[in-house]
């Protein structure tokens, strides 16, 4: 069997992280660590043996008001600006635009052409997930 390219990232946006994070901790044995985004806001790194596994990001008003608790999927790009270019160009839509995250990269949401939502994700150099060919 092959395996997959480490090449995503999945993070829980949820509206209850206290809940969540006692959800998953209880159910898959994740533990969890605190950090702080640039903005203040609430995110945790989930980590299963020491490794991390995914993110929790707590969802605030009211810049989401109206979204729903949901798992997001990340995809690792090369070129951010480019990648974004490249789905309006293919029929979709820029979301939320590229956004520098401190110690992990350019995080962008877009749609596909039939409007599912995905992430884009361009590591910062020396990140885990950055390509070092």
């Amino acid at each position: 069997m092959t395996m997959p390219l480490k090449t995503w990232w999945h993070e829980l946006n949820t509206w209850e992280p206290d809940a969540a994070l006692a959800f998953y901790g209880r159910t898959l044995g994740w533990q969890f660590e605190q950090s702080e985004l640039p903005d203040g806001g609430g995110y945790w790194i989930a980590r299963k043996d020491g490794r991390p596994v995914g993110g929790v990001f707590a969802l605030t008003d009211p810049d989401h008001a109206g979204i729903p608790s949901h798992w997001m999927t990340y995809m690792a790009v090369n070129d951010i600006s480019r990648a974004e270019h490249d789905a309006a160009r293919a029929g979709g839509e820029i979301m939320r635009p590229s956004t520098h995250v401190p110690g992990v990269g350019m995080l962008s949401v877009v749609t596909d052409s039939a409007g599912a939502l995905i992430g884009l994700f361009e590591p910062e150099q020396g990140h885990s997930l950055a390509r070092t060919h």
